[in-house]
């Protein structure tokens, strides 16, 4: 995770430091200059348009994507301290949250959204997160919603959900329907083949685990978790060749993969 010195810090130690040397002074521009330039633009520009809330939408949208979860959680309380009735910052805000790895922040956030406004992505997220807690108020939710008619995707959406709740619960059986389900909703939904895929796989049966992911890929050949579990499945079968050319297939796709690196170190690749 990237850590950078935020903006207003830097700002700070100039202001504070002023009548230090000039190396001293040099090596405060260096740190400055680690931030992002786009996040700086934003910077200055709300520095000027200090009551634009669009451009601390941005900003906090961007500070996010580059990794600092505090100073874009900031940037979104300064949003909810003046617009508490706002779904779309607090649903932001539980986003945020959720990336930093705060989950009952990002329960009470998207709790306080769907409060505000009953959308059914919400609701969802939610949901998700009460399903990773093998908490059941994830099923009671997405029958809410499934409720709604709202179409194939929700369903699937719904389906997904429920279907990570049994399978952390240890469930599999019942996590397979529900991930079939998913699956015949929307056939390209990638998290359910994967999930499906790791049922197998935790209970040792490799050639089925194989079949999942190796199907998956040929419904989006560019998923590199596809070709990261095909490998991870090559590799408990002692098929090292195989297993070789996946863990690489996968890098080729998504190059951040760290397992994916560490497998074939303990290869010999």
């Amino acid at each position: 995770m990237k850590r950078f010195i935020s903006f207003t810090a830097v700002l700070c130690l100039l202001f504070a430091c002023n009548n230090s040397s000039d190396n001293k002074g040099n090596k405060k521009d260096s740190a400055k200059n680690e931030l992002p330039g786009f996040i700086q633009t934003l910077q200055k520009q709300l520095q000027q348009h200090p009551d634009s809330s669009g451009l601390r939408f941005q900003l906090a949208s961007a500070l996010d994507s580059a990794g600092m979860f505090q100073q874009a959680l900031q940037q979104m309380d300064s949003l909810i301290d003046r617009d508490s009735l706002n779904y779309g910052f607090w649903f932001a805000r539980g986003s945020i949250a959720e990336d930093a790895r705060d989950t009952l922040l990002a329960m009470r956030s998207y709790a306080t959204a769907a409060h505000i406004y009953e959308s059914p992505d919400a609701l969802l997220a939610l949901a998700n997160l009460y399903a990773e807690m093998k908490n059941e108020k994830a099923i009671q939710i997405c029958s809410r919603v499934k409720a709604l008619g709202l179409g194939r995707d929700y369903d699937a959406n719904c389906a997904f959900v429920v279907g990570v709740y049994y399978a952390r619960i240890h469930k599999p059986d019942e996590a397979i329907k529900y991930f079939d389900e998913c699956i015949g909703n929307n056939y390209t939904y990638m998290e359910a083949y994967i999930e499906k895929g790791l049922l197998f796989f935790d209970r040792k049966q490799y050639d089925k685990a194989l079949e999942v992911f190796q199907f998956a890929s040929t419904v989006n050949n560019l998923y590199a978790d596809a070709y990261y579990y095909q490998a991870r499945c090559y590799e408990m079968m002692n098929k090292k060749d195989s297993a070789v050319l996946r863990f690489k297939q996968a890098l080729q796709l998504d190059p951040a993969i760290k397992e994916a690196h560490e497998h074939l170190d303990q290869l010999g690749e």
